[in-house]
């Protein structure tokens, strides 16, 4: 049975407020008022509250000094750089007038959680096995497959479905720059976070396999999450506080609660 800590039942409250919150706004067909922007500010705030809660849970493995200790605090500072970047987003929202700032300082933070999510991610297939599994035939297979799968679905995904077949880099060096991160990193991330479930799934027993699989499954979410959002921008169907935040809300509980449920059995109460 999962037993709760004291962090992942805060996180889980703040994340079912949020729902609730998300619900009303649906109800009401709200789409451009105060409130959805303030939405957004509010599910910046999460991955905030996790990725700190996480770094304190990282220290309980000793930070640094263990895989899971670095596997965490790297996750948990990528949770912190997308919380920023959606906190500056809300900013372009609520003072500057800005419905979709996009270039903006807001994807300087979004793209920065990829790399640390990335180096967790590594860091946490060292914790779980996977890297004895990559040297069998099938880990070698596996590693090979995935990343060629996730490649073709995103650019499926990303580039023929969301934007029509292409994608714009007519709007200067830092948009095409970021034409091309968000596909690579979602790419990069998704590929890693299957590939570590697939490679350690004989070694996920015990207390930590339910927390395992859902920092996994987050990462999933969270592809999922940026394909949409590619796509209503494209379609001009996105508004702040619509289904796309909610699929990123729900990314990041996934994220901060599971994260917050790897502690050492000695501190189950903290």
């Amino acid at each position: 049975m999962l037993q709760l800590t004291k962090k992942s039942s805060f996180i889980l409250g703040f994340y079912f407020a949020l729902l609730i919150w998300w619900i009303g706004i649906l109800i009401s067909d709200i789409t451009d008022l105060k409130v959805n922007y303030m939405f957004g500010v509010s599910f910046g705030i999460l991955p905030l509250v996790g990725g700190y809660l996480g770094i304190m849970t990282s220290k309980s493995w000793g930070l640094l000094r263990s895989y899971f200790g670095r596997a965490i605090f790297f996750v948990s500072l990528g949770l912190i750089t997308w919380g920023v970047g959606e906190l500056i987003w809300s900013y372009y929202n609520l003072f500057l007038g800005v419905e979709v700032p996009y270039p903006s300082l807001a994807d300087v933070g979004f793209v920065l959680s990829w790399p640390l999510w990335s180096v967790g991610m590594i860091y946490l297939s060292k914790a779980t096995g996977a890297k004895y599994s990559v040297k069998r035939s099938y880990g070698k297979l596996l590693s090979f497959v995935i990343p060629a799968v996730s490649l073709w679905l995103t650019y499926y995904l990303v580039v023929v479905l969301a934007n029509n077949g292409s994608l714009d880099i007519s709007g200067g060096p830092l948009a095409t720059f970021f034409v091309f991160a968000y596909p690579v990193g979602d790419v990069v991330i998704l590929s890693l976070s299957l590939l570590s479930y697939g490679l350690s799934f004989g070694y996920l027993g015990g207390k930590y396999n339910i927390p395992i699989i859902l920092l996994l499954l987050s990462f999933v979410v969270n592809y999922v999450g940026d394909v949409a959002f590619s796509y209503t921008t494209t379609a001009q169907t996105y508004f702040n506080g619509n289904w796309v935040d909610m699929v990123f809300t729900t990314a990041f509980f996934l994220m901060s609660f599971s994260i917050n449920m790897m502690v050492p059995p000695k501190d189950r109460n903290s």
